[in-house]
């Protein structure tokens, strides 16, 4: 339980959230808590089945999906003793985004990135007037990442919603 009234609780949340590139491994609590319950002691990283868990130069841990996507395994949340990873019925309120730079959306045709989906949370509409642009159903996505490293032109990225 944190010291902060709520009113600051409420303002670093808001700071934070802006301020946070990149994304911490599944299950992470909120990331002000988070920074203070890990211990950088690297048990998710290596429990990480994908080896996705990287950590940053203060040894904490983030997501690479450059390489592979999240299984939502578990293991990482098994090796975590601090209580920074916590059970929760989501493991993070992420999804996929896509950049202007997707090669679908200037008319090449790609659909990489809906072949991978296991949730076929990305489609592509039919069109008789030329590519369709992937259309990402955030409701279906789960933040896997399968999408992200088989992207030619590397146009998706996982985000918090």
């Amino acid at each position: 339980m944190s010291n902060f009234s709520p009113a600051k609780r409420a303002l670093f949340r808001q700071l934070t959230s802006q301020a946070v590139d990149f994304m911490r491994p599944p299950w992470a609590i909120e990331e002000y808590e988070f920074v203070n319950a890990c211990t950088a002691c690297n048990a998710c990283s290596e429990a990480c089945e994908t080896s996705i868990i990287k950590l940053d130069k203060r040894n904490q841990p983030y997501i690479d999906f450059t390489d592979d996507e999240c299984t939502f395994c578990t293991k990482c949340l098994q090796a975590c003793t601090s209580g920074a990873l916590q059970k929760s019925a989501r493991p993070w309120n992420a999804s996929a985004r896509v950049a202007a730079t997707c090669f679908a959306q200037n008319q090449v045709h790609c659909r990489s990135c809906s072949d991978v989906c296991e949730q076929q949370a990305i489609s592509f509409a039919l069109s008789a007037h030329g590519i369709s642009p992937p259309d990402i159903k955030i409701d279906q996505c789960t933040g896997c990442g399968a999408c992200v490293s088989i992207c030619p032109n590397r146009a998706i990225e996982i985000r918090y919603n």
